[in-house]
C-alpha cells in the first residue's frame, strides 16, 4: 500500500476496500471509531447501530473466549419479515388471488435456538418449517404451535416418517407428503387407508430447467430427486385408481439453494406452472407450488450472477415469480395456488458471524541475522546473489528477479550436497527474500509487470494463524471454495498494510483460507493490519448462517466453537439471550468413541507406576493428574 494511501487513510475507505456496505444488506456498517457495528430495525422506525467489538468483549467477560458463533437474533427475524412482506408486497401490487407462505428447511440450520427463533418470529406471518428426514419432522412438530403453518415433508420417508405426519394430520397440524420417488407412493397410499387419515400429497418433479452456481445438481434431467413426466403420469393414475387424486394438493421443484441469475428463476417458475396447469387439467385437486429454495445471498457484494452473488433484489425475485404464475396460469383459467417457498440460506445466513483471533504471524521478509556479511571465504554463489540483490532496478526488475532466483536455488541444491554450511543457506534465503521484496516493492512504477512477477505479491504475502478450524467451522470453505465476507471488526480508522492468507490451527495443509473478496474479482490475500504487542486483533466471517454450523466435522478433534445469542434492544442495549459454551475435549473424545473415565483410569496407572519407579512423587502424581483432569475439562481450542 502506498505511503499516500495510508497516511490519508479512513474509515471510508476501509468500508470500500472490504465491501462492508456491498455484502452487509444494510446490516453491518462502521462507525468513527473503526469498528464494525451491527444495524437492526427499531420500534421507532429507525435504527440501532451496536459495535460488534463491544459485543466480542462482553462476551468474553463472560467467559465465552474466541472462537465465538455470534448469533443476532434481530436479524434472523428480520430476514423472515422481509421475505414474506416482500412477498406480501408482491401480491397484492400484482392482483393476486391467493397468498405466501414460507417455510424455512432446517437442514439449513438444524441447531434449536436457531429453529426455535424463526418459529417464533415466523408465527405472525404463519411462516413453516421443512423437514427432510424423521429427525427433522419431529423437530418441526415439537416447535410450530400455528395451525396456519405448513410441515413439508421431502426427503425419502419410510412408513414411521409417513405415520408420524399422518399422526400429526389427526392433530390439525398442516403435514404435505412430497413424493420424491415412484416407490414412495405405495407407502404413502398404504399407511393412508390403514390410518384412515387422508393424507396431504405433494409431487416432487424435474425441470428441464437449468441453473448456474454450485448448487445446481438438483435441476435438470439428472437429478436425483423427483419424477418425469412419465412417473409422474403414473403416479396420478395410481392415485385415480384409490379414489386419492383429491389429495394430491402440492407441486414442488427446487433449482439449487443459491440461483444467482433471476432469468433462471423465472425460466424454472414458468416450466413449473405448466406441470401446475396440467395435474389441476387431469383432476388433482392442487392448491399448493411449492418453488423450493434459490433466494440467493449476495456474499460479495457485486450484485451479479456470478456463483456468490445475484442479480435481483429480493423485491424483484417476489414480483417476477407472482407475475410468472399469473401470466401461465390465468391464460389455462386455473385458479392461482398457495405459493411456498423454502428460503433457507436467505433466511438465515446474515444472523451469524464466526469471530476468531489471530494467534501469531508468518512474514516472508528478510530477518536480522548474525554474521550476514558474505566474505570471500563463502561460496561464489552467495556473492553472486548479493551482486543481483543490489542491483535491481524499476528497469531489470524480470532480469533481477530470474537471477536471484537462480542464485537461490544453486545455493539449495550445494547445501543438499554438503558443499555450504548451514549458515550459507541461511544468508541466501534471506538475500533472496531482500531482492523479491524490492521487486515487489519496485513494481508499482513499473509500466507493465512481467508475468513471471504477476504473482509475486502473493508469493510474499503474510500467513496469519487463526484460532479456529475451517472444517469444523467455515466447511463451504474448504469443500466447495465457498467464499464469505472476512474483516477485522476493528481498526478501520487505519491502513491494513499487510496482506496475509489465514491459516487455522489444524496442522493441516487444507486448512486455509486462500480466496476473498475483492473490490472487482476475488483475490488471493486479505488486506490485514500488523498485530500488537497484548493486544488482541479479531476477525469475522460474515453471512456463516446457513450450512456452516451443521455441516462442520471433526478434524484435529476441534468441536464446537463457542456460541452466543445477542438481542439488541430499541434502546441500544444488548441481551446477551443465551450462550453454549463449546466442545470440551472430553466431548470431542467421546464424540469419536473413547471413554474419558477409562482414559484417566490409564491415565492415572501410569501416572502411579512412574510414583513407584521414582520418577515423580505423589505430590507431583497430584499435579500431573490435576492437569490432565482440567485439560479434558477445556476448551478445544486455543486458550490464552
Amino acid at each position: 500500500m502506498k505511503q499516500q494511501q495510508v497516511k490519508d487513510w479512513t474509515c471510508e475507505d476501509s468500508a470500500e476496500l472490504y465491501g462492508i456496505r456491498n455484502w452487509g444488506a444494510g446490516y453491518f456498517d462502521l462507525n468513527d471509531s473503526g469498528e464494525i457495528t451491527v444495524k437492526v430495525p427499531a420500534g421507532d422506525g429507525e435504527t440501532r447501530a451496536v459495535s460488534m467489538m463491544e459485543i466480542a468483549q462482553g462476551a468474553m467477560e463472560r467467559g465465552l473466549g474466541m472462537p465465538l458463533l455470534l448469533r443476532i437474533e434481530n436479524l434472523l427475524d428480520a430476514q423472515v419479515a422481509l421475505i414474506n412482506e416482500s412477498f406480501g408486497r408482491a401480491i397484492e401490487s400484482c392482483g393476486y388471488n391467493n397468498v405466501f407462505r414460507g417455510v424455512f428447511p432446517i437442514k439449513v440450520n438444524q441447531q434449536c435456538q436457531v429453529i426455535e427463533e424463526i418459529a417464533r418470529a415466523g408465527h405472525p406471518f404463519n411462516h413453516g418449517l421443512e423437514a427432510g428426514s424423521k429427525a427433522e419432522l419431529i423437530a418441526a412438530l415439537s416447535t410450530l404451535d400455528n395451525a396456519e403453518s405448513l410441515i413439508i415433508c421431502n426427503g425419502y420417508k419410510d412408513e414411521e416418517f409417513i405415520n408420524l405426519g399422518l399422526q400429526a394430520q389427526r392433530l390439525g397440524v398442516q403435514v404435505f407428503f412430497v413424493v420424491e420417488t415412484p416407490s414412495e407412493v405405495e407407502t404413502i397410499i398404504t399407511c393412508a387407508e390403514r390410518e384412515q387419515v387422508r393424507p396431504n400429497i405433494g409431487v416432487r418433479i424435474k425441470l428441464a430447467s437449468k441453473v448456474g452456481g454450485y448448487w445446481n445438481a438438483t435441476s435438470g434431467d439428472r437429478s436425483i430427486f423427483g419424477l418425469g413426466s412419465n412417473d409422474l403420469i403414473a403416479m396420478v393414475d395410481q392415485l385415480r385408481r384409490h379414489d386419492m387424486l383429491d389429495c394430491l394438493k402440492l407441486l414442488h421443484y427446487h433449482l439449487g439453494s443459491q440461483v444467482p441469475n433471476i432469468r433462471d428463476i423465472r425460466t424454472g417458475v414458468l416450466e413449473a406452472c405448466r406441470y401446475y396447469a396440467d395435474l389441476v387439467e387431469e383432476g388433482a385437486a392442487m392448491g399448493y407450488l411449492d418453488l423450493g429454495g434459490g433466494l440467493a445471498v449476495d456474499y460479495d457484494g457485486s450484485k451479479t450472477n456470478y456463483t456468490h452473488s445475484k442479480n435481483y433484489s429480493l423485491d424483484e425475485y417476489c414480483v417476477d415469480v407472482v407475475e410468472a404464475i399469473m401470466g401461465t396460469l390465468d391464460s389455462e383459467g386455473v385458479a392461482h395456488p398457495v405459493i411456498i417457498t423454502e428460503s433457507g440460506r436467505a433466511t438465515v445466513a446474515y444472523s451469524s458471524v464466526l469471530l476468531f483471533d489471530i494467534l501469531d504471524t508468518t512474514r516472508f521478509e528478510p530477518v536480522e541475522l548474525e554474521h550476514t556479511k558474505i566474505t570471500e571465504d563463502d561460496h561464489p554463489m552467495l556473492r553472486n546473489l548479493q551482486d543481483a540483490a543490489g542491483n535491481i532496478t524499476a528497469k531489470n526488475l524480470q532480469e533481477s528477479y530470474n537471477d536471484a532466483l537462480y542464485y537461490r536455488d544453486e545455493v539449495r541444491s550445494l547445501y543438499l550436497h554438503g558443499q555450504v554450511s548451514l549458515r550459507e543457506r541461511a544468508n541466501a534465503e534471506n538475500l533472496f527474500l531482500q531482492a523479491a521484496q524490492k521487486i515487489r516493492t519496485l513494481l508499482d512504477e513499473a509500466e507493465e509487470i512481467p508475468v513471471d512477477l504477476q504473482a509475486l505479491p502473493e508469493v510474499l504475502s503474510d500467513i496469519y494463524y487463526a484460532n479456529i478450524s475451517v472444517f469444523q467451522s467455515l466447511p463451504d470453505m474448504w469443500a466447495i471454495d465457498q467464499v464469505f465476507p472476512l474483516v477485522p471488526i476493528h481498526r478501520h480508522d487505519e491502513a491494513p498494510t499487510r496482506s496475509a492468507i489465514i491459516a487455522d490451527i489444524t496442522c493441516d495443509c487444507d486448512g486455509k483460507i486462500d480466496r476473498f473478496i475483492g473490490r472487482q474479482e476475488e483475490q488471493k490475500t486479505l488486506p490485514l493490519h500488523p498485530l500488537r504487542e497484548g493486544e488482541d486483533y479479531i476477525l469475522g466471517t460474515f453471512l456463516v448462517g446457513a450450512y456452516q454450523e451443521t455441516l462442520g466435522d471433526l478434524h484435529n478433534l476441534f468441536g464446537d466453537t463457542n456460541v452466543v445469542n445477542v438481542r439488541i434492544n430499541d434502546d441500544g442495549s444488548v441481551d446477551y439471550s443465551r450462550e453454549i459454551h463449546g466442545d470440551s475435549i472430553a466431548d470431542v473424545l467421546s464424540y469419536v468413541e473413547y471413554r474419558p473415565q477409562d482414559m484417566f483410569e490409564h491415565f492415572r496407572k501410569l501416572a502411579e507406576r512412574a510414583v513407584k519407579d521414582g520418577r515423580i512423587s505423589p505430590q507431583q502424581r497430584k499435579q500431573i493428574l490435576h492437569t490432565y483432569t482440567a485439560s479434558m475439562s477445556g476448551y478445544t481450542y486455543f486458550e490464552k
